[in-house]
C-alpha cells in the first residue's frame, strides 16, 4: 500500500539564541517515518526529544533541512495547545476557516457546522471570540472540527486528556469510529494508557532521532527498560 505521508531520513534544525551570536542545533535528524491509510502510531520519548516537532513535518507546518517528505494528495490536521485558531474570531468563524484550509468548500463546511457546535458542547460561547476561551475550550473547539471534517491524517499532541471525563470519553468513542473507518492517526502523549487504546504501533525518539519502531508492546517495553536504567534501577 501507498504511503500517505512520508518521512526519509528528515532534520530540522533550529537556531538557538546566544550572548554571542547563534547556535544551530537538530530537533530532528534522521528520522524516517511513513504513514500508510489506516494506520494508527503513538510517539513516545522523553520532554524535548522531537515529537512536537515531527508532527508539525508531517502536517507540513514545518519543511525538512534534511532529507525528503512525500506526500500524497491528502489533508492532515494538527490538534495541539501550542496551535491555536484566531483569537478575534468566533468559534465559528474558526471553525469554518478550518474546513477551508482543509480543503472542503464553503458548502460542505456549513453544512457540517452545527455538528460541530453540538459535538463541542460550547453552547453561547460558539458565537464569541476563542481568545475568551480556556485551553480546554479551544481543544473541544478543535476536535469537534478534526471529527466532522475528516481529514486523512489526523495528528494529535498532547491534548487527549483536555476536558471533562465526560468529554474525554465521548472523544474516545468518536476517535474509535474514524479509527474504524480507515483514518490514519498519529498521537503523541505521555498518557500510556490511551496510546495502548487508540494505536497499533509505536516510535520512540530521544535527542531528535528515532531509537525504535514497531509493535506497541515491544517498543514500550524497551522504553520502560531505558526509563528505569535511566533512573538508576
Amino acid at each position: 500500500m501507498a504511503a500517505l505521508v512520508e518521512l526519509d531520513r528528515v532534520g530540522v534544525a533550529f537556531r538557538a539564541q546566544r550572548r554571542l551570536g547563534s547556535e544551530r542545533y537538530w530537533a530532528l535528524e534522521d528520522v524516517s517515518v511513513s504513514l500508510e491509510r489506516g494506520h494508527r502510531l503513538g510517539v513516545v520519548g522523553r520532554n524535548g526529544a522531537g515529537k512536537s516537532t515531527l508532527l508539525r513535518l508531517v502536517a507540513g507546518i514545518l519543511e525538512p533541512d534534511r532529507g525528503t517528505v512525500r506526500r500524497a494528495p491528502v489533508t492532515c490536521q494538527l490538534l495541539s495547545l501550542t496551535l491555536g485558531f484566531v483569537g478575534h474570531l468566533s468559534g465559528r468563524d474558526n471553525a469554518i476557516l478550518s474546513g477551508l484550509l482543509l480543503g472542503l468548500s464553503r458548502r460542505q463546511i456549513e453544512a457540517r457546522i452545527e455538528a460541530i457546535r453540538e459535538f463541542s458542547e460550547l453552547g453561547d460561547f460558539f458565537e464569541q471570540p476563542i481568545a475568551s476561551y480556556s485551553s480546554g475550550m479551544v481543544m473541544r473547539l478543535g476536535f469537534s472540527v478534526a471529527i466532522q471534517v475528516e481529514p486523512d491524517v489526523l495528528l494529535i499532541d498532547e491534548v487527549l486528556a483536555v476536558g471533562d471525563a465526560h468529554f474525554q470519553e465521548k472523544s474516545g468513542r468518536a476517535l474509535h469510529e474514524r479509527l474504524r473507518e480507515g483514518c490514519t492517526v498519529v498521537i503523541v502523549s505521555h498518557e500510556e494508557s490511551k496510546l495502548a487504546d487508540l494505536c497499533d504501533r509505536l516510535l520512540w525518539i530521544e535527542h531528535g532521532r528515532s531509537v525504535m519502531e514497531g509493535p506497541f508492546d515491544e517498543v514500550i517495553a524497551a522504553y520502560h527498560r531505558e526509563l528505569h536504567v535511566g533512573e538508576g534501577g
